[in-house]
């Protein structure tokens, strides 16, 4: 047992310092958060869990060492733990240290910034010599004493303990792995806990506090490289040419060239009291499942029936084939940028422009709903970190009807968000709400005594639950018609993508067509224009009736200047159709341009045009993504 006391006074000592920490930034941002009206005391216990799993992944070496090494190699492996445990601490003591001058720079705990300005150290240097001495030299006058007094009183720190029996400690590695296992993981649901964890409340910067620096550095190094793409490998062309390219493409007239496609766009449909929006963001429902856009029959008679309603979009082709291109496409108006999605990358999780902080100077209250973990695909963290006011996910709901694998049914889902948007109308209370539904997901659990079952298929089926997922729209639109809310509201059902995209052709087009319909105070309106998510949404700005500021790179169908075109991705590659020209390019390969016809792409003579001008958007959409551009900062 004393193996475990010695692991746990270390862990206790790692967590103490963390703790130090964390309680030095919540006095020093005390008043930015006091009358937020937020538990901001839960901190510390949520803190706690985020520390466990760096002290936890700490200890793993030394537990190996400790039970599976031989008494005969006693002296080395002390020596190797007293010196592992020296650049650990002071790894530790040195981040907690950088806290405070990267938070008063830069507002948030160390994150991408700290790893990617390690490229520049002259300038960075400089920096810290020029700016932060005084706490650069307390930093290492700490880690020096630390170092000394540790060396000093470590010399056989671990010899007794390796003088145990070789059988008795082997003995405890199982449960000691088990523990730091659980430590690590911090989670007994389906996934394990990550940053997202730390995004409890509604206040930023509580949140912060509540990070773990080193925790928050290791999740920035991950996903950087493992999103990274190689942009060359597309070809090459001027920033600035690009940029042009794409903006007459687009038909988009920049105001200021430091931010590219930020304008102001003026409403068709300007009325005194502003509309609120809810934009119902349906999993993997592809054009194929909607009778109205030319589907099979039987499967949406809802939307069928509410099309007659609204305006129906018959051409809308998706961002990509993920849920993350399909949210950022749909909150952000932005194409899908190379690589992961701009909901997982991590310099898009602060500042990056969302309806969110486009719609706040205006008084309104937005909300993310979700039946499910929110964690997931990063997704609390990036609508947390980008403006919006409350996070609603599976932790929320109290007695559900129906719980699945992937949470709350899609009917909990409607119930709550009516529950809140009737709330919030009642207080004189602007909203804006993005609603993601979660059925239509392997292995669809659904409620299956809502709808009648598509006969001929199994009841837990694609269909199926395309069928139910119909089935809540329809139950959206009948609560908030009974309620005084739906006339002040503009509602807009839309696919994040096709629920499976395959085919023969380099990129199958079909595939990527999906619904989307739009409903409240409008007159009905059959789209056959060719439209994408960045288009859907400045359509819905469009109909609340705001002049607005905004780098959407799509335009209201209202708008003359909307030009027919959709830009795909089909993981790396990418599609730009203009009416019925479609140019491919892939990394390392010859663009090539074709004809789309009868659902098939059939090769035509090059458009260097249209071919360079893909080019152009695969270059500026991995531009703005990394020089962080595409800001909610430039809106006022």
């Amino acid at each position: 047992m004393n193996l475990v006391k010695k692991l746990f006074k270390y862990y206790l000592w790692m967590v103490a310092i963390f703790f130090t920490g964390r309680v030095i930034l919540f006095g020093l941002y005390f008043d930015r958060f006091k009358d937020s009206g937020v538990d901001y005391w839960l901190s510390f216990l949520y803190g706690l869990r985020m520390d466990t799993i760096i002290a936890s992944l700490f200890l793993v070496l030394p537990m190996f060492a400790l039970t599976l090494t031989p008494k005969i190699y006693k002296n080395g492996i002390n020596l190797f733990l007293r010196y592992y445990f020296l650049v650990i601490f002071s790894l530790i003591l040195y981040i907690e240290n950088a806290n405070l001058p990267f938070m008063a720079q830069y507002d948030v705990r160390p994150n991408y910034l700290f790893v990617e300005y390690l490229s520049y150290p002259k300038e960075v240097f400089s920096m810290l010599i020029e700016d932060y001495l005084p706490q650069l030299s307390v930093a290492f006058l700490i880690i020096l004493a630390f170092i000394y007094l540790f060396l000093k009183f470590s010399k056989k720190a671990w010899i007794e303990i390796l003088e145990i029996n070789y059988l008795k400690r082997a003995m405890l590695f199982i449960p000691l792995f088990i523990i730091l296992f659980v430590g690590i993981r911090s989670s007994f649901g389906h996934r394990p806990a990550n940053i997202s964890d730390a995004l409890y409340s509604n206040s930023r910067i509580v949140n912060e506090i509540t990070k773990n620096s080193i925790h928050s550095i290791i999740s920035a190094i991950y996903s950087n490289q493992k999103y990274g793409t190689d942009i060359d490998k597309y070809g090459k062309m001027e920033i600035k040419e690009a940029i042009g390219r794409v903006e007459k493409r687009l038909n988009i007239e920049s105001l200021d060239d430091n931010f590219p496609f930020f304008r102001v766009e003026k409403t068709h449909f300007k009325v005194p009291q502003p509309k609120n929006l809810v934009i119902f963001l349906q999993e993997s429902m592809g054009a194929q499942f909607v009778e109205v856009i030319g589907g099979e029959s039987g499967i949406t008679p809802n939307l069928n029936r509410l099309s007659k309603e609204g305006i129906l979009f018959q051409n809308l082709y998706s961002n990509g084939t993920r849920s993350v291109k399909g949210i950022s496409g749909m909150v952000s108006g932005i194409f899908s940028v190379p690589g992961e999605g701009v909901v997982k990358r991590d310099k898009s999780q602060q500042d990056f422009f969302t309806i969110a902080s486009l719609l706040k100077p205006h008084g309104y209250h937005t909300m993310f709903i979700y039946g499910g973990e929110s964690r997931f695909d990063n997704m609390k963290s990036w609508f947390s970190g980008n403006g919006f006011d409350e996070i609603i996910d599976q932790s929320s709901f109290e007695n559900p009807e129906f719980v699945g694998t992937w949470g709350v049914s899609d009917g909990d889902l409607v119930e709550k968000a009516h529950q809140h948007f009737s709330s919030l109308y009642k207080k004189n209370q602007k909203f804006a709400s993005v609603i993601f539904s979660t059925s239509n997901h392997p292995p669809f659990d659904f409620p299956q005594d809502k709808i009648e079952l598509i006969q001929g298929v199994k009841a837990k089926s694609v269909k199926n639950a395309v069928k139910y997922a119909d089935f809540t729209i329809g139950q959206l639109i009948k609560k908030a018609k009974k309620a005084n809310y739906y006339k002040d509201t503009i509602f807009v059902i839309v696919a994040d993508h096709n629920v499976r995209v395959f085919g023969d052709d380099y990129l199958p087009v079909d595939k990527f067509r999906i619904p989307a319909l739009i409903l409240g105070d409008v007159k009905p309106l059959d789209v056959q224009k060719l439209t994408t998510h960045p288009d859907i949404l400045a359509t819905a700005l469009d109909l609340i009736g705001l002049d607005l500021k905004y780098p959407i790179l799509g335009k209201s169908i209202f708008d003359d200047k909307k030009n027919d075109i959709s830009l795909m991705q089909f993981y790396k590659t990418y599609a730009l159709r203009v009416k019925n020209q479609v140019a491919i390019i892939r990394q390392g390969k010859k663009t090539l341009t074709f004809e789309y016809k009868d659902k098939k792409l059939k090769k035509i003579s090059h458009n260097s045009e249209l071919e360079k001008d893909l080019l152009a958007f695969v270059i500026v959409l991995n531009y703005l993504y990394e020089k962080r551009l595409f800001t909610s900062k430039n809106q006022n």
